[in-house]
């Protein structure tokens, strides 16, 4: 916020005073812009949103650049955007959000609200009091500006006062901030602010450059003219001291304006206007003392110990005011000198003058405990683990596609359920080309899984096909590998495709990952077949989708009847189903066929054909429908059966590995032999003839759907998921 001010000042002195509201409008308030960045399709970690802009880069070079180069040296992968240029499809791209001197707009709080919806983790960092009018009120500088400057002003002040309390926690760099931070968020973090390697580098390089000084200098690095009552503090000292010591030099870096009791002494005084950070620790090192006071107002109580942390990195000692952070970190005597009266800092400056050995001393055991505790690369232990701790778990659903399968729909409606109950979860697939998609009202964002693109910490992913499995073998961050079997994808292929061998290896060398199935058959053959110990979770249904308006089925007039599956895949073993109804009576029965992917053959008998039916516009189908045959010979888990019961449908069906877990001849359903397609006209005969046997059907058939609604194995999908302790 000073260097915004710094820069209105700077518009008075070069445009005149008319510019000065237009110009501070520009740099402090919120509006929203029309200008976007482009959409990276990386997933990673966090996205640090700076609410500075380019003319005022110092903040977020501590706050964003600082902070996101300890991130890494930690694994934890970041971004940054400018928040005018915040999109909400960002949302779906990280785990955490940080916003760091952010005013509130209905955007931001917008996109807020989709990242808690979405159990991510929104905080904010400042570096400054700059939440409330009641602190910034202590800035005796404020009182100067022209009252719509100062209105606006205050309006951004509140405005990140706003943003902040929506924030879950806090970022920042002081104790005295951190303790009034705690009345917008229940929690704090501490990280005060570091040195990069590049401020590192440039200072190792300012130090073998310092030479031997023929005065004594001291320094004031001012920054911004917010610092006008600070310096006029320990001017009557810098005057008495000027007069004693005719080689005392004094350095002023930056806005501060010079009082006119110090005309006296301008040949002794040297100004530097602002320079490039680049080059602060080249000017730095030609003083022999650094100045560091601060009068005491909580405002000041609450600032970093930068100046210190600055001066110390080419072995400069400071003299700082015994305030906020200079007093928790400086060891008066040993790493700098504190000061907390005029008489101190005459007394400490004066030794300091006069001791040489003293001044070089204390500069060295500064410089060695800054480069231990006050490096970027040493100290992202703590903001790194408490990202970690603030994450919600994250889950992310490899699939071969979006494209509507069982499986698919299986995999979603888990993705759904975990996301209800507090996961962070994501779908992803290759080359995705959504971004979201929806499943029970609920937004899943969708990922790609493309190579180098998943770079975000990942606590558990979970493979949905044997072609997914690959992606979760090459990625090393993610935590837990799971692998949903759904089937024995290995009988997806006939003799002579090589992805069989493929997709039958899936099931035996990937000794990091954790089996699941949603199949009592599945979970046999993994263990007999390829010693796997898997999971099991019940699959479910989503019951009131399908059981709206259902009724029992009369069988009055023609009976309808349906036949589901794809007659292009050689264990939907639609063939018979299509020989069972062509022994049926013409008059009598209605034959209609839904196939998502194959055309019906040429000697197939349909008198209504549906193709490509979206999920939603199912159940209808079912309903209309008096009795479903269902032939297939090969299901992970068959839903069809389990769905038309629920609209209160009959069924005639094959017993599969992917039924007999709730299908009962005689209590739910009617089952027959494979093959014996005299059998199954038997068997529909029946059904056509015994009431007592079809109202029987029907009341089971609710019952066994029910159970199986999503709402009442929510638990157990969960536990499929969660690490045994």
């Amino acid at each position: 916020m000073q260097e915004i001010l710094r820069k209105v000042t700077k518009t008075l002195k070069d445009e005149g005073i008319a510019s000065v509201g237009k110009k501070a409008r520009s740099y402090i308030k919120t509006k929203n812009i029309e200008k976007k960045l482009k959409t990276s399709q990386v997933f990673q970690d966090v996205l640090f949103i700076n609410g500075c802009g380019p003319e005022v880069p110092h903040p977020a070079r501590y706050r964003v650049s600082h902070q996101r180069e300890q991130l890494t040296y930690y694994n934890i992968s970041s971004n940054e955007v400018f928040y005018q240029h915040l999109s909400m499809d960002m949302v779906r791209l990280y785990r955490g959000f940080i916003f760091f001197r952010c005013p509130y707009n209905e955007q931001i709080g917008e996109f807020i609200k989709l990242a808690k919806k979405l159990n991510k983790v929104v905080l904010y960092d400042i570096d400054d009091l700059v939440i409330d009018t009641k602190y910034t009120d202590m800035i005796p500088y404020l009182d100067t500006m022209k009252s719509e400057d100062r209105k606006a002003y205050n309006q951004n002040v509140m405005e990140m006062g706003h943003l902040l309390r929506l924030c879950d926690a806090g970022i920042t760099t002081t104790t005295h901030l951190q303790q009034e931070m705690l009345h917008y968020v229940p929690e704090v973090l501490i990280n005060r602010n570091t040195a990069s390697e590049e401020m590192e580098k440039l200072s190792d390089k300012a130090l073998q450059s310092k030479k031997e000084l023929d005065h004594i200098h001291i320094g004031y690095f001012s920054g911004s003219i917010t610092h006008n009552d600070d310096f006029n503090m320990i001017m009557p000292v810098i005057i008495e001291l000027m007069k004693t010591y005719h080689h005392l030099k004094l350095h002023i870096v930056g806005e501060l304006e010079l009082p006119g009791e110090l005309n006296e002494y301008k040949e002794q005084i040297i100004q530097h206007p602002f320079v490039d950070w680049r080059k602060l620790p080249e000017l730095i090192a030609q003083v022999d003392i650094n100045l560091a006071p601060l009068t005491d107002t909580l405002f000041n109580a609450a600032k970093s110990e930068n100046k210190w942390m600055e001066a110390a990195l080419v072995q400069v000692p400071t003299i700082a005011s015994n305030l906020g952070a200079f007093e928790e970190c400086i060891e008066s005597g040993e790493t700098g000198i504190l000061c907390s009266s005029v008489e101190d800092w005459k007394e400490a400056l004066v030794d300091l003058i006069e001791n040489p050995d003293k001044r070089n001393r204390i500069a060295r055991n500064a410089w060695y405990v800054c480069r231990e505790r006050w490096l970027a690369y040493k100290t992202g232990y703590k903001l790194a683990e408490f990202l970690k701790k603030k994450f919600h778990k994250n889950i992310i659903f490899v699939l071969p596609s979006l494209e509507i399968s069982g499986g698919v729909m299986v995999t979603l409606n888990h993705a759904a359920i975990m996301q209800k109950r507090g996961y962070d979860v994501s779908v992803a697939y290759l080359n995705a080309k959504e971004n979201w998609c929806t499943v029970k009202a609920q937004k899943i964002p969708v990922l790609h899984a493309n190579e180098g693109v998943l770079e975000g910490s990942i606590d558990a992913a979970v493979a949905t096909m044997w072609t997914t499995v690959q992606i979760l073998n090459r990625n090393s961050k993610i935590k837990n590998k799971y692998y949903l079997v759904q089937n024995y994808e290995t009988n997806f292929y006939q003799s002579g495709d090589p992805l069989r061998i493929q997709a039958n290896r899936t099931y035996s060398e990937n000794e990091n990952i954790k089996y699941l199935t949603i199949s009592k058959w599945c979970e046999s053959w993994l263990k007999t077949e390829f010693g796997k110990t898997c999971k099991y979770a019940p699959n479910g249904i989503e019951f009131d989708r399908f059981h709206d308006t259902a009724e029992e089925r009369t069988l009055s007039g023609k009976i309808r009847i349906l036949i589901e599956g794809d007659c292009a895949s050689y264990y939907k073993n639609v063939d018979e189903s299509f020989e069972i109804v062509n022994k049926l009576e013409k008059e009598k029965f209605e034959i209609w066929y839904m196939s998502y992917n194959a055309q019906p053959k040429e000697w197939y008998r349909v008198d209504k054909f549906f193709h490509k039916v979206p999920y939603a516009k199912v159940a209808q189908i079912y309903r209309e429908c008096d009795i479903l045959i269902k032939t297939s010979v090969l299901e992970s888990f068959s839903y069809p059966p389990l769905e038309m019961m629920a609209t209160g449908g009959l069924v005639l069906a094959v017993p599969n590995g992917g039924n007999v877990e709730y299908l009962e001849d005689g209590k739910n359903c009617l089952l027959y032999e494979q093959g014996d397609i005299e059998q199954a006209v038997s068997k529909i005969n029946q059904l056509c003839t015994e009431k007592e046997l079809r109202h029987k059907l029907y009341i089971e058939g609710l019952k066994t759907a029910k159970e199986r609604d999503w709402n009442n194995i929510e638990s157990a999908i969960e536990s499929l998921y969660m690490e045994e302790s």
